[in-house]
């Protein structure tokens, strides 16, 4: 089963993604870890991505590309793989599209998980990380965070930089220029299903469930 995941930032990606891990027995593919995997091992592809981030440069979409296809390659991926983070532009998604052509089939999925944008910014600047445990709580959902206190451990609760609201609305806008469009590319496909977040992760969970049935994915 090949499966591509899109959504804003907070939509809950991460969480569903877990959660068909473990229901599905697909790898989560997501470029970040891919990215982190590639430079802690210095390879080098890592290393070229290195030059650009460096510099302070966004990493050309040609290495991002490389950089998931060579993942895609290796053996856990073989009976498929749930992409989440990529793809994130058209030229991305017409790449993606071209390597599974000529590798492993078509994909089988797109789950679109869409959230209002007042809820996100709800979701994410409440979000708070512990010093000690680097548990992360929200204000909302842990009485004992709005003081700033771990419901865990006890420990000081903060804000990461990138959490607050200018950071987190920047980012809400760079989703809807660069990836929101591809909602309008694989919409014709038949193959995209778009399920509201903003309801519970198990109700989101249940309705990707359908999808996937509906799809005729299976374990």
């Amino acid at each position: 089963m090949n499966i591509v995941l899109l959504g804003p930032p907070g939509a809950g990606k991460g969480t569903q993604a877990e959660r068909m891990v473990e229901a599905y027995g697909v790898p989560q593919i997501s470029t970040g870890d891919i990215f982190r995997a590639n430079l802690k091992a210095g390879t080098p592809l890592g290393l070229e991505a290195r030059k650009y981030m460096d510099a302070g440069d966004l990493v050309p979409d040609e290495l991002v590309e490389r950089i998931v296809f060579d993942r895609l390659g290796e053996p856990d991926a073989s009976s498929g793989f749930i992409l989440d983070g990529f793809p994130r532009s058209i030229h991305q998604a017409e790449a993606l599209d071209s390597h599974l052509k000529r590798e492993s089939g078509p994909l089988d999925l797109v789950v679109n998980i869409d959230v209002d944008p007042e809820i996100l910014v709800g979701r994410l600047t409440g979000r708070r990380m512990c010093k000690d445990c680097a548990g992360i709580t929200h204000v909302l959902s842990e009485p004992k965070a709005a003081q700033g206190v771990c419901g865990e451990c006890g420990g000081e609760l903060y804000q990461r930089k990138d959490d607050n609201e200018e950071t987190v609305r920047n980012r809400l806008e760079v989703y809807k220029a660069e990836t929101e469009p591809l909602i309008d590319y694989y919409r014709p496909s038949g193959k995209m299903a778009t399920i509201d977040g903003s309801v519970s992760p198990d109700e989101v969970f249940e309705e990707v469930k359908a999808a996937m049935d509906s799809a005729g994915v299976s374990k």
